[in-house]
């Protein structure tokens, strides 16, 4: 992260709090040093950022100060935040820590009554421990997704049958409950629909599919708009 960077997620992180942070807790936040934390604190302070506390106790911003403003409306807000929220607890772990900085800058612009609303959303997605195989998944299939890395699946049906496919990994769709992976399987030279948690084995291979507009997520969404998957 570029030390620019870091310092605009300093001010984002302590705008986005009512209690003291201490400097332990932003050097773990921003992934530096707790001497990195100091220093960029003291830099801010230097450069008139109204940064109140001290090193051993804790920073907060003082009140009045502002980043530039994003216009939400308290629904806006709310379905933002349960989103991202959402996206921690459901995709993987790469995304989840984007999701938590989102919601750190999203914060990081609300007043105090704003955020006093946002600590009583009633909406939580708890990140559980036995979610993490499927959330490791989760990311190796994005990774597929963006690479156009095709992928070799041992997959169980419903009735438990074992099937081998080579597939194209076209996009990841969440339906009531569950993700599934949907490719082009080059076994039924079809569109096919793979649940995460029934994918026994996958290997990324080193070959890449082309680009083709009738082997497509865009296609096979607009399939199923028209009725035609």
């Amino acid at each position: 992260m570029r030390r620019a960077d870091r310092l605009f997620e300093l001010v984002t992180l302590l705008r986005g709090r009512r209690m003291a942070v201490t400097g332990r807790e932003l050097a773990g936040a921003l992934e530096v040093s707790l001497r990195t934390v100091y220093r960029d604190v003291a830099d801010l302070q230097a450069q008139g950022v109204p940064i109140d506390g001290e090193a051993g106790v804790g920073y907060r911003l003082s009140p009045g100060f502002d980043l530039p403003p994003v216009m939400f409306d308290r629904h806006e807000v709310m379905a933002l935040l349960v989103g991202a929220r959402m996206v921690e607890a459901f995709t993987d772990p790469a995304l989840g820590a984007s999701a938590r900085k989102a919601e750190a800058k999203i914060r990081a612009i609300l007043d105090d009554p704003a955020l006093a609303a946002a600590d009583a959303l009633p909406y939580r997605a708890p990140v559980l421990p036995s979610d993490a195989p499927l959330r490791e998944r989760h990311q190796r299939i994005r990774e597929a997704c963006e690479a156009r890395a095709k992928l070799r699946l041992d997959y169980r049906d419903a009735g438990g049958a074992t099937s081998h496919r080579v597939v194209w990994p076209l996009g990841l769709l969440a339906w009531t409950g569950r993700w599934t992976l949907l490719a082009w399987c080059e076994m039924r030279g079809d569109y096919r629909n793979f649940r995460f948690d029934r994918i026994d084995r996958m290997t990324t291979l080193e070959d890449r599919f082309p680009l083709r507009a009738d082997r497509s997520l865009t296609h096979y969404i607009a399939g199923l708009d028209h009725g035609l998957i």
